[in-house]
């Protein structure tokens, strides 16, 4: 296995196509990680984190819509989830970059 930093931050910035094409930030990460799973040092761990942040995100996404029709609080929660999604995989393809441990918060762990 080699230590590729520039593969690891890529699949972290690529979560970022959500913004252009609305799906892309699950696939391109999803087939990254599959793809380099047994090829790049830790690329294993920091694919299930991302695509395990996509999935909460989408599922708490899906929350919030009927909330909106209910409460109107929806709203706020759908607002939180696009910083959450824009902020942190910025900051931790940085933390990549730099040779520091990504964390996403409040992620479920569908994949161990």
């Amino acid at each position: 296995m080699r230590e590729d930093r520039q593969t690891l931050m890529l699949a972290h910035l690529s979560q970022l196509l959500d913004l252009v094409t609305g799906f892309g930030g699950f696939i391109v990460p999803l087939v990254i990680w599959i793809s380099k799973k047994d090829e790049i040092y830790d690329m294993d761990e920091q694919g299930k984190g991302i695509i395990n942040f996509q999935l909460s995100m989408f599922l708490y996404a899906l929350i919030c819509v009927p909330l909106i029709l209910l409460i109107g609080l929806g709203l706020l929660g759908l607002i939180a989830i696009g910083i959450l999604c824009l902020v942190f995989p910025v900051i931790n393809a940085i933390k990549v970059n730099n040779g520091e441990e990504p964390h996403y918060p409040l992620s479920i762990r569908f994949i161990k």
